[in-house]
């Protein structure tokens, strides 16, 4: 079979925008997009979709059993207005912090109810109900600059609930250097010229090349962009994902969702497309990427779970990481008369142990399994007191620094949860104060440095 010429990067963007549908995300055209934007290329939110979506997930059956706890329309448009109105003037990272805290947080409002004023919060998006939500992909969505009436547009733009949370370029894979290429097209559109109005939401920002791929978030460095790879405890396991990615690969789309992707500017390959439906083929490197970071429950899982702020610059855990606290979640809830299973994940210098730590907290913090946690981190960094801070207010929980060795028993023997910050030698002066050996499972220790502080009698003391 002949490959046509293929224009600008279709050879990539179009089996990616096959796969994405056949992921779950609803197709829709440059046009289509444009009119959920209100004909307006300033305009990022695909606003239609995300006013009926805060209504559906912001009703009284998805957030009270009583019927007195609603949001007001008035208050859908205050936040669809917030989440508009970003502070790009205080900077382009502390707006992407902005934008992220909404969008993972909410936005209380004060609203009326029976005459009573109360403050009630606004989601806009159902991290717990991955089904409650919806998933859009569009192609070719230009943004207008900043600083002129010219555009740059974006190969691929993903949406939930008509929030854009995932930017990616395309290449063809016979130009040169085609991911170089692309990463350096998304740092340009993220200069203060470009569509940083687009991009402050985004979450994940992609680069594809058919047989090659990277992945980072907000003003990620080249040096810094990562690969993904999916990790598998057994061999078994593997081949059923190779298996599952081969068989999605090879569906063919619904022929209306078919019709609509090649209606238009993809008309004059349709029929190579068709061809390929008759042949198995073996998924791509780009394939691997878009399941493993872009499908709906793992996109949700990825942006509440794995994405974090530090010392003004924003991460997105790599799949070391990722799998690693997966890992060690598997292992905690393990339980052995009466207690939970340890471990030690090994760690290469500057592979960022520190926000595996706050990454497996904030996991153990969340885990619905375990009731009233303590969590006590025990690290000599005290900028992370503040990363803490702001992330832990997803889990509802406040952190606390042990700074003497009573405050820290006094945390440790309270019944309430608590996530604390302290240092090793802390465990001398609390064993002393402490009346009796603490034995509740739900007490975990996370340990930043497993040298030689960590071992002898600082360890005796705080194992005591």
């Amino acid at each position: 079979m002949d490959t046509p010429s293929f224009k600008e990067d279709h050879i990539s963007q179009i089996p990616a925008l096959q796969l994405l549908q056949k992921l779950g995300y609803s197709y829709l055209t440059p046009a289509e997009a444009e009119k959920l934007r209100g004909g307006k290329t300033s305009n990022v939110l695909l606003e239609d979709i995300l006013r009926k979506q805060l209504k559906e997930i912001n009703s009284e059956k998805r957030i009270s059993s009583t019927k007195t706890t609603y949001i007001s329309d008035a208050n859908i448009e205050n936040g669809i207005r917030v989440l508009k109105e970003m502070p790009m003037n205080e900077g382009y990272m502390a707006a992407c912090e902005t934008a992220y805290n909404l969008i993972t947080l909410g936005k209380t409002f004060e609203q009326s109810f029976g005459g009573d004023k109360k403050s009630i919060t606004l989601q806009y998006i159902d991290w717990e109900n991955p089904e409650n939500n919806v998933f859009h992909v569009t192609e070719e969505f230009p943004v207008m600059r900043s600083t002129s009436k010219e555009h740059y547009r974006p190969d691929i733009v993903l949406f939930i609930n008509g929030i854009p949370v995932c930017i990616i370029e395309c290449k063809r894979p016979d130009m040169k250097d085609p991911l170089a290429q692309a990463i350096s097209q998304q740092l340009r559109n993220q200069q203060e010229d470009g569509i940083r109005s687009l991009y402050v939401y985004a979450q994940i920002i992609m680069c594809i090349a058919t047989q090659e791929a990277r992945y980072a978030t907000n003003a990620t460095q080249e040096k810094f962009w990562s690969i993904w790879k999916e990790k598998f405890n057994t061999k078994e396991n593997e081949e059923k994902h190779k298996s599952y990615l081969q068989d999605l690969k090879n569906q063919p789309l619904p022929i209306e969702q078919k019709e609509k992707l090649f209606g238009d500017r993809f008309k004059y390959v349709r029929d190579y497309f068709d061809e390929m439906e008759k042949e198995n083929i073996l998924p791509t490197v780009q394939d691997e990427y878009l399941y493993g970071l872009c499908r709906p429950e793992r996109l949700l899982d990825l942006i509440f779970n794995f994405v974090m702020f530090e010392s003004g610059d924003k991460k997105v855990a790599r799949y070391q990481q990722y799998f690693a606290v997966q890992k060690a979640m598997k292992r905690v809830l393990q339980i052995e008369n009466g207690r939970r299973k340890g471990g030690v994940i090994w760690h290469t210098q500057g592979s960022g142990k520190s926000l595996t730590m706050v990454m497996l907290a904030q996991a153990i913090a969340l885990e619905k399994s375990i009731r009233n946690p303590k969590i006590i981190l025990v690290t000599d960094r005290t900028d992370l007191d503040v990363q803490l801070t702001n992330t832990f207010r997803k889990c509802g929980m406040f952190v606390e620094n042990a700074t003497t060795g009573q405050r820290l028993v006094e945390l440790l023997e309270s019944k309430s949860d608590a996530v604390v910050t302290t240092i090793i030698n802390k465990f001398v002066a609390a064993m002393k104060k402490i009346k009796e050996p603490l034995f509740s499972k739900d007490i975990f220790v996370l340990v930043d440095e497993g040298h030689r502080t960590q071992y002898g009698t600082f360890n005796i003391e705080m194992q005591k």
